[in-house]
């Protein structure tokens, strides 16, 4: 890594923005080229200044931060997306990891860790706020555990990830209802998964991998 850090900030509260900017200035290392309040603009201003680092808030009017990050992915800009959020949620996260953003920090850990957080992108590494770490342990051991399902269990979280029924899965594999609740109970059972909606989540989620 050499020279100054060029970054762009993509955030809706003018006054959190300031400070951060007066946060991320204080490093010599780096240099805030704009702020924008909305995701359509943040897009815009990468496509115009190619920074190195887009700091994106999570809620932005007319794109999220994740429109934003999958935007990125798709059309290939060089410039990397962390994410500075107050929303320590594990289905955001996961998306998030899946639009190759590299840096997760928590609005409440600011100002100790988005300068880090910054610097540790740039060097190819990834950076996350301690309090995701359980986030992170558990996507990575569900990812292993992939390796272990059937592939009739694979046809149905793919199925199931595509919004179908278990009475649609049934007929789409020509297997009963009752199956399919089978697989649904084995698959749950393998990957740790608990509550109502934990299956439909982790399917939709997991979509490319399956």
């Amino acid at each position: 890594m050499q020279g100054e850090i060029t970054i762009l900030i993509a955030d809706d509260h003018p006054l959190f923005r300031r400070g951060l900017r007066m946060v991320i200035e204080h490093d010599p290392e780096l240099r805030v080229l704009a702020e924008v309040d909305d995701g359509v603009s943040a897009l815009a201003q990468i496509e115009a200044l190619e920074p190195d680092v887009v700091v994106l808030d999570i809620n932005m009017p007319s794109a999220d931060g994740l429109e934003v990050a999958r935007a990125i992915q798709e059309k290939q800009f060089s410039t990397i997306p962390v994410f500075l959020t107050m929303h320590k949620d594990e289905a955001i996260f996961s998306a998030a990891l899946d639009a190759d953003v590299r840096g997760f920090v928590l609005k409440d850990g600011a100002a100790s860790e988005v300068v880090t957080c910054i610097k540790a992108v740039m060097r190819g590494e990834s950076f996350f706020s301690p309090a995701l770490a359980q986030f992170l342990v558990e996507r990575r051991g569900r990812e292993s555990f992939l390796g272990n399902l059937t592939e009739a269990e694979r046809r149905v979280l793919r199925l199931l990830a595509d919004g179908s029924t278990s009475r649609e899965i049934a007929r789409e594999l020509f297997i009963s209802v009752r199956t399919v609740e089978h697989h649904r109970e084995h698959i749950c059972a393998k990957l740790d998964l608990k509550g109502k909606n934990a299956l439909l989540t982790f399917a939709v989620l997991n979509r490319s991998r399956l």
